[in-house]
């Protein structure tokens, strides 16, 4: 079982074994910043590891399991700059999250070669992988640092080490008799299985067994009645109990005899539990499972702020690599804020600031060769176009030519002129939003992004505190463009204006004046702006999202490239509230967790109620549009829990969880559990958490782990957010993410979840 796939790999490939070896290669971060690294992959077929010379010192620079893709040099935006670097020479590693690139430059072609492909077989073989595999590799990995003279066996002392390593505080007689009963050949060390055997007896869960034995009658098995009793009352199944019942033994028993006889072991039902029918989001949300012939303002669209910048608002690097990984995060609304470039191309950047510059060609480029890699329903284009005539010009000749028959450029025939298409209708097309050229003097000129509005200005840098940050609060500097900076308005070009098709950008003055324009436009309002709304008119900003469409945008103050909770302006049927995705954290969390849903296509139908064109709909006072709820969360466990950051290996957490509900006002709040003392590997807290839940369709659930310090703030561990309307009821495991939403598996918690009708809240 320890022999993993890619260790067999490992002596046969040739690629493979001459990595091993190592390469003296280029490491590539600016057109200054070039030098000469020793890189090697280490024998455990998983990591990389770097050092300054061949003979150096080593240190793991990056695991195999975080790299997303490897790019030949000319797919690199960096190398391509760089006129004395031969691109056949060079080669990128893409990694998961929001981590850099790393660019590389070979001594040859060959040794390029030699590095891309064997890093795809690693990168193929580790996402290939099913869940026993991935155990296997998990544990493979810990053998491989437990030993530590790397004889190929473990020691009690380096079992002790290991414990550490694994966030393990365990009484050492217990530890020893757990050893001595996997040494079954006596030779005072675990070799392989032995390890393995260990590693079971170490993560006997005995929450799980005590729950299969309360079903079972001989506490051995369980047989179908049984194993359909517990799906219906505990999983709320209820008519699909015993067909999946079936189903499950088939798919999770591990003995022939057992699928045969129809009865589930004790492993068969952690199986179950661990796999993604016993995940709490449920698997039935995942593919494409919404109406999506509606028109387009029904939908919430996955969107992007500043799309460009890889970093802050001031002197953040700009990059093609924003587009590429929002695209592939299933973002459907990107931003390009388009000036005169020196040249006579158009470039992007964020104007009168010190961010670097790239051209708006490569962007359009970059939009057409990722547009349709993660979802095939539309992209927005979302131009800010402060353009001359002439580049103007320029812009839509690469829109027209870069996109082709990708671009929308006229409207269809078979949709209703007062009304949007679907996305259906609109799958492959990019379309663009921008000014359009009108009649009407009043619809030419747009909110720009670039200056603040009158409410921040009036408000000056008191943004509102987030009370669930994660991060202390950062001194914001305020951006604003003198009186003198600001330039004539520039005449738009018939030749741009008329690639501007359903999405025409119109000022809001309004919800008055909007009713009355045409379908067909798109107002931009800041957090700021569109906050006061909500107050203020609340039901009237709902009505106006059940016909028009409106995009929400971070406040110029927010220099850091923080993020608002997209809720607040969902609750109002905002459909377009742009992310800066480049930050992790609870707002991103919550984007990303609601776009799991539905395909991860970039669309979500909005509920009906936000919908209906006579709603009475008001988030700030809510006449409750469905039956609200009690939701009950019993967090029961933890498994396998990392450690925080680079803490040193003696170090370990005091977990405790977080459950925090977002939604309407009334329906937003958090309550946490105790800390478990020095114990990351199996913690067990057994609390029952109440929450209220008012308009349970607006709902958002996040589970978020912490390492409890008295001393200062706790540390992230690792969350996961979902829609409640996704979250399968009864005995669930939560996966966790990482603050950059990678994958931590195996680290998870398992907890129980009930909803009910709340009884009290129907009474008059």
């Amino acid at each position: 079982m320890m022999a993993t796939l890619i260790q067999s790999r490992l002596l046969t490939d040739p690629n493979l074994l001459l990595m091993q070896e190592g390469s003296l290669m280029r490491k590539v971060r600016s057109k200054i910043w070039k030098k000469t690294r020793y890189f090697r992959l280490h024998n455990d077929g998983m990591t990389v590891w770097q050092s300054q010379q061949a003979r150096g010192p080593a240190k793991p620079t990056f695991s195999i399991s975080d790299v997303e893709a490897v790019r030949v040099g000319y797919n690199s935006e960096l190398l391509r700059n760089m006129a004395d670097l031969p691109l056949e020479k060079g080669f990128t590693i893409v990694f998961h999250g929001r981590r850099p690139n790393l660019d590389l430059v070979a001594n040859s072609a060959e040794e390029a070669q030699m590095w891309i492909q064997g890093l795809q077989l690693l990168v193929e073989l580790v996402t290939s992988m099913d869940q026993q595999e991935r155990l296997d590799q998990w544990l493979s990995d810990w053998f491989q640092r437990g030993d530590k003279n790397q004889d190929g066996r473990m020691s009690f002392e380096e079992v002790q080490r290991l414990l550490h390593l694994m966030n393990v505080e365990m009484d050492q007689e217990y530890a020893l008799s757990l050893f001595k009963a996997a040494d079954v050949s006596q030779s005072e060390t675990l070799e392989g299985e032995e390890f393995v055997q260990f590693y079971k007896a170490l993560t006997k869960r005995n929450e799980v067994q005590e729950l299969f034995e309360n079903f079972s009658s001989d506490g051995q098995k369980l047989t179908l009645l049984e194993f359909v009793d517990f799906l219906r009352e505990e999983q709320k199944e209820q008519d699909r109990a015993r067909d999946l019942a079936l189903k499950f033994i088939d798919c999770y028993e591990p003995s022939d005899s057992g699928k045969r006889r129809h009865v589930l072991s004790m492993d068969g039902f952690l199986s179950y539990l661990c796999s993604k029918d016993g995940n709490i989001f449920n698997p039935a949300c995942l593919p494409i499972y919404q109406d999506m012939t509606q028109p387009m303002n029904h939908y919430f669209i996955n969107s992007s702020h500043n799309t460009y910048l890889l970093g802050d608002q001031l002197c953040g690097q700009s990059s093609v690599e924003g587009y590429i990984r929002a695209l592939k995060r299933g973002c459907r609304c990107v931003e390009v804020d388009i000036w005169d470039g020196p040249t006579g191309e158009p470039i992007v950047y964020h104007g009168h600031t010190l961010t670097s510059r790239i051209l708006f060609k490569d962007v359009v480029a970059t939009v057409a060769q990722y547009a349709f890699q993660t979802s095939d329903y539309p992209v927005i284009l979302s131009l800010e176009n402060h353009c001359s005539w002439e580049q103007q010009q320029t812009m839509a000749q690469h829109l027209t030519e870069i996109l082709g028959e990708m671009l929308l450029n006229s409207t269809l025939e078979d949709v209703p002129i007062n009304q949007l298409p679907s996305p259906e209708k609109l799958r492959g097309k990019i379309l663009v939003k921008g000014k359009k050229l009108s009649i009407q003097e009043e619809d030419e000129e747009e909110e720009e992004e670039d200056s603040h509005s009158e409410l921040e200005r009036k408000h000056g840098t008191d943004l509102e505190p987030d009370p669930y940050s994660e991060t202390a609060p950062v001194p914001q500097l305020q951006l604003q463009k003198g009186k003198e900076e600001k330039k004539a308005k520039a005449i738009l070009c018939p030749a741009l204006s008329a690639l501007v098709i359903y999405l025409k950008s119109v000022s809001f003055k309004s919800f008055m004046q909007s009713a009355q324009h045409y379908y067909y436009g798109i107002s931009s309002f800041s957090e700021m702006k569109a906050k006061h709304l909500i107050r203020e008119a609340g039901n009237d900003f709902v009505l106006h999202n059940t016909w028009q469409l409106s995009r929400v945008y971070p406040s110029g103050l927010r220099t850091d490239s923080s993020n608002y909770n997209p809720q607040e302006f969902w609750n109002v049927g905002c459909q377009m509230v742009a992310m800066n995705m480049q930050t992790a954290g609870l707002g991103m969390d919550i984007c990303d967790g609601f776009f799991r849903q539905n395909g991860g296509c970039g669309y979500v139908l909005k509920p009906g109620f936000l919908c209906d064109y006579q709603s009475s709909f008001h988030p700030e006072k809510p006449i409750t549009p469905s039956r609200a709820k009690i939701l009950l969360v019993q967090v029961i466990s933890g498994q396998q829990l990392p450690k925080v950051g680079n803490t040193n290996e003696k170090s370990i957490v005091d977990p405790l969880v977080k459950v925090e509900l977002f939604g309407i006002r009334a329906d937003t709040t958090r309550q946490e559990t105790n800390h478990v003392e020095n114990n990351g590997f199996n913690p067990y807290w057994g609390e029952t958490l109440c929450f209220h839940v008012r308009v349970p369709e607006l709902a958002m659930l996040r589970f978020v782990v912490k390492d409890y310090d008295w001393k200062s703030r706790n540390d992230f561990i690792g969350q996961f957010t979902l829609p409640l309307t996704c979250m399968q009821q009864g005995y669930r495991h939560i996966n966790l993410l990482s603050r950059d939403g990678i994958s931590l598996q195996p680290a998870s918690i398992f907890v129980y979840t009930c909803i009910r009708d709340d009884l009290e809240e129907d009474e008059p």
